[in-house]
């Protein structure tokens, strides 16, 4: 029965089946081992420099990768705010600009997250909850959805009462069909209201 370089007798003569250590022919040498954590060479099972043990195998398993997070940005947008202005939508001329608005983010935890305003008497609690302070008047309770398709995003128009537009487009988006997004796109809703999606 052929005994490996750290002592351990192998039921196999190629390779230890203790320790996987190769197994010299008689006229040729072992080839060295190294430590599989640090590099130094290595007598026994467990190196001197670093104390890795050789037959732990879950050391060396490289660490899983990390999910990508993806995040929506919302803020209040002067620029869209006076592109829905000068478009005259419905009690625009009463609307003003928010004197304070803080910029808020939302992690994008779940396949679909829904987006609009919290209504306690019919039952709505969307992810992205719009309810303010300041509260933007031209978003509805159930505005829009943010789908997950192949790991990116999509906004969808759930038929809200003044639309969804994207990337500072004059057209929005058809009810109920989802539109791509990719990372910096810009989600408009309301009258002043952007989120920016973002890969973290």
């Amino acid at each position: 029965m052929p005994t490996c370089s750290s002592g351990h007798d192998s039921a196999t003569d190629d390779y230890c089946d203790v320790c996987g250590t190769p197994l010299a022919a008689p006229d040729e040498p072992a080839p060295p081992r190294v430590c599989g954590s640090c590099g130094t060479p290595q007598v026994g099972r467990f190196c001197e420099e670093c104390g890795h043990d050789s037959l732990d195998t879950a050391t060396a398993a490289p660490a899983p990768p990390t999910p990508a997070a993806w995040h929506a940005v919302v803020t209040a947008d002067r620029d869209y705010f006076e592109r829905v202005v000068a478009a005259g939508g419905p009690d625009s001329a009463a609307m003003e600009f928010p004197l304070y608005c803080p910029e808020r983010r939302f992690v994008l935890h779940d396949d679909r997250i829904s987006i609009g305003r919290r209504s306690r008497s019919r039952g709505i609690f969307p992810d992205i909850d719009l309810i303010g302070p300041p509260e933007d008047p031209g978003v509805s309770a159930s505005h829009a959805m943010l789908v997950r398709t192949a790991g990116a995003w999509a906004v969808v128009d759930l038929d809200s009462t003044n639309g969804t537009t994207v990337n500072g487009a004059t057209n929005p988006l058809p009810p109920n069909a989802p539109r791509p997004l990719s990372d910096g796109d810009r989600v408009h809703l309301g009258a002043w209201t952007t989120l920016t999606i973002r890969l973290a």
